[in-house]
Order: C-alpha cells, then structure tokens, then sequence
C-alpha cells in the first residue's frame, strides 16, 4: 500500500507504525498501562482520519477530525509524559511529527467550522 494524495491520512497512518514502535519498547520495560494508553490514543488519530473520508455530511467530517485532533493532543500527553517522567526517551522527531499532525488537523477543523458556519 502506497502512499494517497492525502496528506493528513498518510502523515498519520506512519505516525501510528511509529506509536507500534514506542509501544513496544513500553512493553519490555513492563510499562503496559502507559503503553497502551499510548497506543490507543496514537492509533486513534490515523482511525477517526479515516473514518472522516466515509463522512456522510461536512458536519460529520468534522466532528470526526475534531476527535481525531483531540487524539492527538492526548498523544502528545502522553508522550510528553514518558519522556519527562524517565520511562523512555522519545526521539525529537516523533515530537516534531505529533506537532505538525495536530497543526494540520486544528486548520482542517478551523477550515471546515469556518465554511460550516457560513
């Protein structure tokens, strides 16, 4: 499977292959609550993503961006977590990509809201 023209879908579909990877160091230092608390919300961005394409209405795409923004801010408190609370280092460029995926996600909500409400 390659990558789309979509942006948003392949930045976070990647950013989840990379989660699989954080989750697993977790794993075999015993961190299972922190690693699946970690996985569940980096997997959930690329998820609801996905879903917004099945979106029935612009509405519904929304609503399912927002949640996939919220997702991703939850990941980044957890990363954010692990890494200043010693359990595991994270490298800065999983840090720089949760950035960008949430700066892309809020314009894409802010973008949408905005037509909504026109």
């Amino acid at each position: 499977m390659g990558k789309s023209d979509n942006v948003i879908l392949d930045k976070s579909f990647e950013f989840s292959l990379m989660i699989i990877k954080i989750y697993q160091k977790l794993k075999s230092k015993s961190e299972f609550d922190m690693a699946r608390q970690l996985l569940r919300a980096g997997t959930s961005i690329g998820a609801n993503v996905e879903e917004s394409l099945a979106a029935y209405s612009r509405k519904d795409f929304n609503y399912k961006m927002g949640i996939a923004s919220k997702e991703a801010r939850e990941t980044r408190y957890w990363m954010r977590l692990i890494q200043r609370g010693g359990i595991l280092n994270i490298p800065k460029e999983y840090f720089d990509e949760i950035n960008e995926i949430n700066s892309i996600l809020t314009s894409i909500v802010k973008t949408t809201s905005e037509s909504l409400n026109k």
